[in-house]
């Protein structure tokens, strides 16, 4: 396995910038997945490590070889699609081989790595299979397996699950988890599932309009998140958001106009009074009834049931819509009012240019 280093990467297609300054480190073994909406740059930014698409300007470099230059089949990398894209005619061992048949790998060595590669994937007892003879997890199962044998220094996944159904996603995300324990590999992964993100990644890389807006761990991103892009994009239901108005500053805390019952802190000379900011709390800090630093009501519209934990989609006055987090058998009914508050330390503040606003009590 090898590390990756992308320097001052840009891409435009005539006057349309595609990825603007992409600066990225992946060491060696490091699960790194890039997420975000679509339209964003993620595949293009993954197409252009594969050797499939050229830079405008900046480097890739893998193990410490600058590969700007060099044809996909000489960057050491396997690509796994969305679309499996296996051969009909070919059995699954024949697919798994095709590949290193014309890089001059003998044919003990073939079926080596395909007997390794099988015993990972679970796949032994279908190497006699053709493609249609299998269902879509095994037909993808099949495509990783076809990368594993050409042990190469880093592995790129296009959006690898996303023609799976719900539960097939689950234990497939299982299989890439394991499989990347095992081999201890270097995995660039794109997803538009930030639920795949959070599960799978050791850091995750969060792309909007061609631009990284942030790079952390999974947790990092979810509880310290570095603008409102950011905290809306990670996490599922979304943060809740507050528009609200500076009516005075005092020392380090802030009084604002809108759902706060609490002076906000934030650091000397972020805001001045007459600014405007955004308040953002995620649905599972939120509890009905309860005091805390924000404070607001609404009436119940719609409860989604999922077990132990249930969402409760409120309309405040204003006619926006929050949800909230509610546990256990007791949950409100469509048409009830209720009041929902947050404590001081998980309530995120925000400037009017979106940033978040960090304190040493917020870190």
């Amino acid at each position: 396995m090898a590390s990756l280093s992308i320097d001052a990467l840009n891409k435009s297609y005539g006057e349309t910038k595609v990825l603007i300054d992409i600066d990225l480190a992946i060491d060696q073994g490091e699960f790194v997945v890039l997420v975000g909406p679509s339209g964003c740059g993620k595949s293009t930014l993954l197409r252009m490590i594969a050797g499939l698409d050229a830079p405008t300007s900046g480097d890739i470099v893998i193990a410490g070889r600058k590969v700007n230059a060099l044809a996909p089949a000489e960057r050491r990398i396997a690509m796994v699609f969305q679309s499996y894209a296996l051969y009909p005619h070919m059995d699954v061992r024949k697919n798994m081989t095709f590949g290193l048949k014309f890089t001059g790998v003998p044919a003990a060595e073939r079926d080596k790595r395909v007997a390794e590669a099988a015993r990972m994937l679970r796949l032994e007892p279908l190497l006699a299979r053709y493609p249609r003879d299998l269902s879509g997890g095994q037909r993808q199962r099949v495509a990783i397996g076809r990368a594993i044998v050409r042990e190469p220094d880093v592995f790129l996944f296009d959006e690898p699950l996303s023609n799976l159904d719900a539960a097939l996603r689950v234990s497939t995300r299982v299989e890439i988890a394991r499989l990347h324990r095992l081999l201890k590999a270097t995995i660039v992964y794109v997803t538009h599932d930030q639920i795949e993100a959070m599960t799978l990644a050791d850091r995750i890389v969060v792309m909007n309009q061609g631009r990284i807006e942030q790079i952390g761990k999974p947790l990092d991103l979810y509880y310290e998140p570095a603008n409102l892009f950011v905290a809306g994009f990670i996490g599922s239901p979304a943060m809740n958001f507050f528009d609200v108005k500076v009516s005075r500053i005092e020392g380090g805390s802030a009084l604002v106009d809108g759902p706060c019952v609490a002076p906000l802190t934030v650091p000397a000379g972020s805001l001045a009074q007459g600014d405007s900011a955004t308040i953002g709390v995620r649905p599972e800090h939120l509890t009905i009834g309860g005091a805390g630093s924000l404070a607001t009501t609404g009436q119940v519209e719609l409860v989604e049931r999922l077990g132990e934990a249930s969402f409760a989609h409120v309309r405040r006055a204003d006619d926006k819509l929050i949800v909230a987090e509610v546990r256990g058998r007791d949950t409100p009914a469509a048409g009830d009012v209720i009041s929902l508050a947050a404590p001081a330390q998980d309530v995120h503040v925000f400037d009017a240019a979106g940033r978040r606003l960090v304190t040493a009590e917020s870190q």
